[in-house]
């Protein structure tokens, strides 16, 4: 047994030595075969691909598959940098956008203050709002224009549409205004075109409310509401607003001024106004002509 595995051995030796030999005598022909510059030789080798390389599809397609994976993990990581190079333009744009809506508010303001129409007797001068109370037992802002620039108290001021409110306080450089809704303000008006008069009294509300009415069923839901001009408090014709009603029943002001964007004010230079210069005028009758107020009797009083 021991003789006949040491001759297989023997003979196997010699055999994978021959086979190892031709496989090199193979490789090297077919590698200088491939290395033969002739048009001959060019289209057996041609043949040869043609024939061979089809049927080797199946051993390509992992390495097919393997290229397309990384191309399209390429692909998919450009489309994330372009999609976060976009959001970082979109929110740029969104920036820009709120300025240039902003600009577009300014603008539309201070066109309406340039173009309302107003008694061509009023002279005014514009200024800027600063500051809101920002309470709610008091409504009323601050505005850039004071005493140096002859601002007096109880003139009127405008936004660029409507009636805002009077000014109550002056400084140097800056005045208070009282708008229409704070409690303290009373405002006589008229309301087209029936022209019923009324007061507009605030409440600190958005919408003050209409009290004094002659009549109220001459007014209806829509009408133009403007100051009357009595009492000498505000020049007349000033747009306040149009007729409201409220779910009660109670006719309210729906102001044409935009108190949610108080950006720049008007104020009416009323110099015409009636200003009271002895106060004892206004509760004492007048007397005659050549009567002196020292020696005029006072009415008898009754005895007892």
């Amino acid at each position: 047994m021991a003789k006949h595995g040491t001759n297989s051995e023997d003979y196997s030796r010699p055999l994978k030595r021959l086979l190892l030999a031709v496989l090199v005598l193979c490789l090297f022909g077919l590698f200088l075969f491939w290395r033969i510059d002739s048009p001959r030789v060019e289209r057996f080798r041609a043949q040869v691909i043609d024939a061979v390389l089809p049927g080797f599809d199946w051993a390509m397609a992992p390495v097919t598959g393997a290229v397309n994976i990384l191309r399209d993990f390429q692909s998919y990581q450009r489309i994330h940098e372009q999609n976060q190079e976009l959001r970082r333009v979109l929110r740029q744009m969104t920036a820009w956008k709120e300025a240039a809506l902003q600009l577009e508010q300014e603008n539309a303001r201070l066109r309406d203050l340039n173009n309302v129409r107003l008694d061509p007797r009023l002279t005014y001068i514009t200024g800027v709002v600063l500051a809101d109370s920002g309470s709610p037992f008091r409504q009323s802002v601050l505005i850039n224009v004071g005493s140096r620039d002859g601002i007096v108290d109880g003139w009127a001021t405008m936004d660029g549409i409507g009636l805002v409110g009077r000014v109550s306080g002056v400084g140097a450089n800056t005045s208070r205004v009282i708008l229409l809704t704070d409690t303290t303000s009373r405002i006589p008006a008229v309301i087209q075109p029936s022209g019923q008069r009324a007061l507009v009294t605030g409440d600190n509300s958005a919408a003050p409310p209409i009290d004094f009415l002659e009549d109220p069923d001459q007014v209806r839901p829509g009408d133009r509401i403007v100051t009357s001009g009595d009492g000498e408090v505000f020049p007349p014709g000033l747009l306040i607003g149009q007729v409201a009603e409220d779910p009660g029943g109670r006719l309210r002001v729906r102001l044409a001024a935009d108190y949610e964007r108080l950006e720049f004010l008007r104020v009416l230079r009323d110099h015409g106004a009636r200003r009271v210069s002895s106060p004892s005028a206004l509760i004492l009758p007048e007397l005659p002509p050549g009567t002196d107020s020292d020696t005029a009797q006072a009415p008898e009083q009754p005895d007892g």
